[in-house]
């Protein structure tokens, strides 16, 4: 997959039979399971390796883990051995293993990345397995390979079976035979749904470039008004979250007192049924707004992608605007981040152009003679100030696309 040029990636509703889903859980237990114990494994000899005066028993230790961290999975089964059942896919070991590895390469390249810390059990399932296909059957494709499309609404994956789907793109199946899959992912979100993600690749686009508009365009992005454009235009703040806290609280409020009636009565919130009953009523809640943010998100980046060749955005850092706990929640309702992620990969489907800028003093400067407010004797605008005049030329200023006007210079400057 990694030679190839293109890559897309598609997420699918499957309906999984009772045995399907005890397999899928199955393999997820196992997957964390395998994961878990890389980590404790790497954890202790991470911790004797920095004993100052190791005696004979520390090194004996250590050169056990680093010979089984040469072959872990097999060293994992050997130990564990239901880890053998006829259940469980061997690529889902393997891809356990990766992912573990590529965390703990993470760790020790951007130590922020943090330490690769232990998977809790939780109501959501996921494991990942791989695709093969068998030499001296044609070109890879969609419908060849160990993970395949039957038809239109079912797909085969192995250990797992025939399972029927919906939710793929049509223009997908015009293209099944210059497509090839790779890594799968099968999951299970806390609401109960089943879906299945392909990573795909094809050495030709999977999105037709869009036609050169010629237009530019700055955003900024803001709390009052989701985003104010360099054109003067606003998109409204949906505020997903805040129409739905209450119902929500109230919810909660339940699920509370459920989970402490069963604590009482010395019952494990997983056999509990008014519980799950519960967290299930709260998961929908959840999931209904990040349904309705994604949405919104997609529309909005989509528009703007197709309808510019540049868009120029600030370079925005939630973890810091977060540590605002006044403006804590509206920033994590919004969805800021995802939004930009947005915008970078859709710029690169439609052969398009986008640019993150430094938004210092975006806010306050004059984009007309470039007065910055806060020197030459003068106050930095606050929050509440939306409209300001110029000091030095006297324009009028409406703050937000004043802000957008000068991130999409800084873009401009940027990429001359």
């Amino acid at each position: 997959m990694a030679e190839l040029p293109y890559h897309f990636g598609v997420r699918v509703r499957v309906y999984p039979s009772t045995e399907q889903k005890r397999l899928i859980k199955r393999n997820s237990d196992a997957s964390r399971f395998i994961y878990n114990e890389m980590v404790a494994m790497n954890r202790e000899l991470y911790t004797l390796r920095r004993v100052k005066c190791p005696i004979s028993l520390v090194l004996q230790r250590i050169t056990t883990l680093q010979e089984r961290l040469k072959r872990p999975a097999t060293g994992i089964s050997n130990i564990h051995g239901w880890l053998n059942h006829s259940d469980f896919d061997a690529d889902m070991k393997a891809n356990a293993i990766k992912n573990y590895r590529t965390a703990w390469k993470l760790f020790k390249q951007v130590h922020q990345s943090g330490f690769p810390h232990f998977h809790k059990r939780n109501t959501r399932q996921s494991y990942q397995t791989s695709n093969h296909y068998q030499s001296g059957k044609g070109q890879p494709t969609m419908t060849n390979g160990s993970v395949r499309l039957l038809d239109r609404h079912h797909l085969t994956i192995g250990k797992i079976g025939r399972l029927r789907f919906a939710g793929m793109p049509k223009w997908l199946f015009t293209r099944t035979e210059s497509i090839r899959i790779g890594t799968t992912t099968v999951s299970m979100d806390a609401t109960g749904f089943y879906f299945v993600s392909f990573q795909l690749g094809s050495t030709q686009p999977f999105v037709s470039p869009s036609k050169k508009t010629g237009s530019q365009i700055g955003i900024d992005l803001n709390l009052d008004n989701f985003l104010t454009d360099s054109n003067g235009n606003t998109i409204a703040n949906p505020r997903f979250y805040r129409q739905i806290i209450g119902k929500l609280a109230k919810a909660q409020r339940k699920l509370s007192r459920r989970a402490r009636r069963a604590k009482q009565e010395r019952r494990q919130l997983r056999q509990a049924k008014n519980y799950q009953k519960q967290r299930l009523v709260v998961a929908q809640i959840h999931q209904r707004v990040a349904n309705q943010r994604k949405s919104f998100l997609h529309q909005l980046s989509t528009s703007l992608v197709k309808n510019h060749d540049l868009v120029v955005a600030e370079e925005l850092r939630s973890k810091n605007l977060l540590k605002n706990h006044a403006l804590a929640m509206s920033i994590s309702d919004v969805g800021w981040r995802q939004f930009l992620a947005m915008l970078a990969y859709k710029t690169l489907l439609y052969n398009k152009q986008f640019v993150t800028v430094d938004p210092k003093n975006t806010t306050q400067t004059c984009h007309v003679c470039g007065f910055v407010m806060g020197t030459a004797n003068t106050h930095k605008l606050t929050l509440v100030q939306r409209e300001w005049n110029c000091p030095q030329c006297g324009q009028h200023h409406i703050r937000d696309w004043n802000a957008a006007q000068n991130i999409l210079a800084k873009g401009l400057a940027a990429i001359a």
